[in-house]
């Protein structure tokens, strides 16, 4: 008798990246077995996947190692994290690393602590010389950033949630994007693996845990229980967009810029608006402008002095870049 469905499916969604891991290896003309790290919190999903990689990692000929992330915001955080990395050794993980971090302020705190988490995770990851970093994000979680970022109205690429594979040379992997929260949780209980529920996953002063807890169960008694997986394949849709889009916004700018490093007006107001706005907030980044602090209100400010020009005056934008249109051509400049 085969295993329970629940762990066929975390098990099948994590070889099929492992898989693509080792094809990605090879390509480079190595021949040493990949090291594969699971990000491990301890709660259902992470544990899912852990479990999944120390039995799928072996038969592939691929070593499987395991961090946990202290973030030391709440007391006994560093016992929490002890006792996780102690499961991922008992899964026979090896390396296995607790990796302790100081969460800043900027931007929330959600937002401050997924910064130090990623970084800390970049660095274990280079010191380790990990070809690949899973996370367990489920078909749940893409929902609920959809949500958010359809919450935050901020166009396609807010609404494409998160990417399968991401971060440098495609090192973070999310195997579990079609896998729903409840089949992580069932295949845990189907290994007898003991999960931590994070109390921060059901605090309301966190917007991603009023969502899970009050928001999503609200749309699934109005419209169905099918909404989760819906949004989870208009993450998938936009995304598709989206990278359409910047494409044909990569390819335009040769059209629109001259050798003085202006940008061409005419050519500008002749393009779709989904693509200008994208040659633009490009064009403005480049100049100096950092992504993060670049909102749509500030890009749709620019392309005013395209689409509605009355003689305004120049636009200044963080990062200290300015925007102004002289004559027929727009002129960005960091000053």
């Amino acid at each position: 008798m085969g295993p329970h469905p629940a762990v066929a499916a975390i098990r099948l969604a994590v070889r099929r990246v492992l898989h693509d891991v080792l094809t990605h290896h090879h390509a480079q003309g190595r021949h040493d077995p990949p090291l594969v790290l699971v990000a491990c919190s301890g709660g259902a999903d992470s544990m899912a996947l852990a479990s999944a990689l120390a039995f799928e990692a072996p038969k592939l000929g691929v070593r499987a190692g395991g961090v946990t992330v202290d973030h030391g915001l709440q007391d006994g955080s560093d016992l929490r994290a002890a006792e996780v990395a102690l499961r991922l050794r008992a899964l026979r993980l090896d390396p296995v690393e607790t990796l302790t971090v100081e969460v800043g302020r900027d931007g929330g705190p959600e937002a401050a602590a997924r910064d130090a988490r990623y970084a800390a995770l970049d660095a274990a990851a280079e010191r380790h010389g990990a070809a690949a970093v899973l996370l367990g994000h489920t078909r749940d979680d893409q929902a609920e950033t959809v949500l958010l970022g359809l919450a935050r109205g901020s166009g396609t690429r807010s609404l494409s949630g998160m990417a399968v594979t991401s971060g440098t040379d495609g090192r973070y992997r999310r195997p579990f994007l079609d896998v729903d929260r409840q089949t992580a949780r069932k295949a845990c209980l189907m290994q007898s693996l003991p999960v931590w529920d994070d109390p921060h996953n059901n605090d309301p002063a966190y917007t991603r845990s009023r969502l899970r807890h009050e928001g999503l169960p609200a749309l699934e008694k109005a419209l169905g229980k099918g909404v989760v997986e819906a949004l989870a394949r208009t993450a998938q849709l936009s995304r598709d967009d989206a990278d359409a889009l910047d494409a044909w916004a990569a390819d335009a700018e040769a059209a629109v810029f001259d050798d003085a490093g202006t940008m061409d007006v005419a050519a500008l107001y002749a393009l779709p608006p989904a693509v200008r706005r994208r040659v633009l907030r490009r064009a403005v980044i480049a100049a100096g402008s950092p992504a993060g602090s670049l909102f749509a209100r500030h890009i749709e400010e620019v392309d005013r002095l395209i689409t509605a020009w009355r003689g305004q005056g120049a636009i200044n934008l963080p990062g200290r870049v300015g925007v102004r249109r002289q004559g027929g051509r727009l002129v960005i400049r960091q000053g």
